[in-house]
């Protein structure tokens, strides 16, 4: 095993620390097929997850970490290398180099990507999934995926026309959810729509636009099917191709003087009403899930 005792990591310009810095571009993780996690909770969860999907290597390829980040998270580096993955000990000026974040937490993990083909998503029968279609902000994204991940979703879609899930910003906002529940991407909207209505999947489009409310959709009991929200840009919301793929257009009554919720808010309220009812008597879920 390595020692903790003396970092191996000291120059900002070793092949290894440029080579992961080079993963903040997504043309760069796109041709490499790998990401970096930031952060204890992130590293925890990557150690945790196992091998990559058809792969039968770890999900984890290595890990960088300042010798007080060794220190404080020793269960982590323990838990690493029981699995046998490589543990590396690094300057704070290395580790700020490979870090996004302004103020890095001294410990990330480079990964590879962990991605589910549609097709698997599917085969699994999904009960509760969303679908990001236009969603451009990795913050937003990511918060999405940690809200499924709360809410008990099957899986994430995240459309062709959507941000990278393995933006740095986006893997920080999910909280380690990244490495807990399928997520699919590049999906043409048109493509997923179809597929999850193949699958018995209802498909409801969250906007504010819609002529039913959540509330309707809880008072008649719909909401229990499977489902499937999808949820759109920051700004605009859903375009009207969109919307028009879906079975319903619902929107989250507003009772008070709001304008309006933002993304997650609303992911979070829609989420979770599905999550109630199919759990309810007469969900689709079986009791215990």
């Amino acid at each position: 095993m390595q020692s903790t005792d003396t970092p191996l990591l000291t120059s900002v310009r070793s092949p290894r620390v440029v080579a992961a810095r080079k993963l903040a571009r997504r043309n760069q993780r796109s041709k490499e097929r790998r990401f970096l996690a930031e952060g204890p909770q992130a590293v925890r969860e990557a150690v945790a997850y196992g091998r990559a999907p058809g792969s039968s290597e770890h999900a984890v390829v290595e890990i960088y970490l300042t010798q007080d980040a060794a220190e404080r998270h020793a269960a982590i580096v323990a838990d690493a290398r029981e699995a046998g993955l490589p543990v590396l000990t690094a300057t704070d000026e290395v580790i700020a180099e490979i870090c996004d974040t302004v103020t890095p937490q001294g410990i990330v993990a480079l990964c590879r990507f962990i991605d589910t083909p549609f097709e698997e998503v599917l085969r699994a029968r999904p009960q509760l999934v969303a679908v990001l279609a236009h969603v451009r902000d990795p913050g937003n994204a990511g918060t999405v995926l940690r809200t499924a991940d709360a809410a008990g979703a099957d899986a994430v879609i995240l459309t062709d026309a959507s941000v990278d899930p393995y933006n740095p910003k986006a893997v920080r906002a999910s909280v380690g959810s990244l490495f807990h529940l399928p997520f699919a991407t590049g999906v043409p909207i048109e493509e997923a729509v179809a597929r999850l209505r193949e699958a018995g999947v209802r498909v409801l489009a969250a906007d504010g636009a819609g002529e039913r409310d959540l509330d309707q959709e809880l008072d008649e009991g719909t909401l229990g099917a499977p489902g499937a929200w999808v949820f759109g840009n920051e700004a605009w919301g859903l375009p009207e191709e969109t919307r028009a793929l879906a079975d319903e257009v619902v929107r989250v009554p507003i009772h008070g003087h709001a304008e309006s919720l933002n993304l997650a808010t609303a992911a979070a309220v829609c989420l979770y009403a599905s999550a109630r009812a199919q759990r309810s008597p007469g969900g689709c879920r079986a009791k215990g899930q």
